[in-house]
């Protein structure tokens, strides 16, 4: 008798530490950019079914990164080179889900008088060092045949760097809106390459850590379906859709204006575009050149902590 009630205790404390880990939230990072907001919108339209799903605010990558590690966070989303920078063993996180990609919202804007990014050579270009905007502008001088020596560098942050543009400070910068425009206003500059060019290249995607995504396998995809499902809702409703992203999202998005505006640098992958960039093992996709790319140009400037293989740091699995 005393063996049988023993075990039942021990099978109800397991059922109920079975069921709080189910209903455990599925936390994950984020930052404010409109390329986050059919996460969002997911939430909103109830797209993640009985998953729930707990979007914090961590705007610092690294904080986010650092936070994702602890297990604070089971998630984040950031850009396909930054991953790569916080890896040690190449074991702790993979990319499953893409969700933006830059679609003329970042660029290099420069004097009128370089046409081409090879003629960046010996001019003062100013961008923050270790960014997306670092790895957009090294992988566009290695296409020239050129390397980061073969310029002269100025760090600072893609706003500063902007406006030093503006000043006539320096003779190109690796920024995004509002100083794309500004700089091509002025009188002296133009917009020497933008991101529309570059497609795959600054793509936002979902990271998650490997025991998140072997141990709560439906939970992830859940994420991924609801985000597909909200990206199709925004597709043929982008008016609604945009209203109730913009007010989710908030911060300095939270103006229906701002959101619309700066909306149109970038476009959502939908489920097609996803299993079309991942590819599957056997016939990678195209996000297999960028994770390729962000790790020879990090690895070249000794940012990397190990030697990593494309093939280990993406998950096929939810984009099916």
């Amino acid at each position: 008798m005393k063996r049988w009630v023993a075990g039942g205790v021990a099978l109800l404390a397991i059922l109920v530490l079975a069921t709080a880990a189910a209903a455990a939230p599925l936390k994950i990072g984020y930052s404010i950019w409109v390329g986050y907001g059919p996460l969002f919108l997911a939430k909103e339209k109830g797209y993640y079914g009985k998953t729930e799903v707990q979007l914090t605010n961590v705007e610092d990558p690294k904080q986010r990164f650092t936070a994702l590690a602890a297990g604070q966070l089971d998630g984040l989303v950031s850009t396909i080179d930054t991953m790569v920078l916080y890896l040690k063993s190449g074991k702790e996180y993979q990319y499953v889900l893409a969700l933006d990609d830059s679609n003329g919202g970042d660029g290099i804007v420069s004097k009128q008088t370089i046409k081409a990014v090879k003629e960046l050579k010996g001019k003062k270009v100013a961008f923050a060092e270790g960014s997306v905007s670092h790895f957009f502008l090294s992988v566009l001088l290695k296409q020239a045949g050129l390397k980061q020596a073969d310029i002269e560098s100025v760090n600072m942050t893609a706003g500063d760097a902007g406006a030093a543009f503006v000043a006539g400070k320096v003779d190109a910068a690796v920024t995004w809106e509002p100083w794309l425009t500004k700089g091509k206003k002025t009188d002296f500059g133009h917009v020497l390459v933008d991101s529309s060019k570059t497609p795959g290249l600054i793509t936002d995607v979902l990271i998650l850590r490997r025991d998140v995504i072997e141990k709560r396998r439906g939970d992830v995809q859940a994420v991924v379906k609801g985000w597909n499902q909200a990206v199709a809702f925004w597709e043929k409703n982008p008016k609604e859709g945009n209203a109730i992203m913009a007010k989710a999202v908030g911060g300095w998005l939270k103006e229906l204006k701002d959101w619309e505006e700066t909306i149109a640098g970038i476009r959502y992958y939908n489920a097609k575009d996803n299993a079309t960039f991942f590819g599957t093992s056997q016939k990678p996709g195209a996000m297999y050149q960028t994770v390729g790319n962000a790790l020879e140009i990090w690895g070249s400037l000794g940012k990397l902590q190990g030697k990593f293989q494309p093939k280990d740091l993406i998950s096929h699995t939810f984009v099916k």
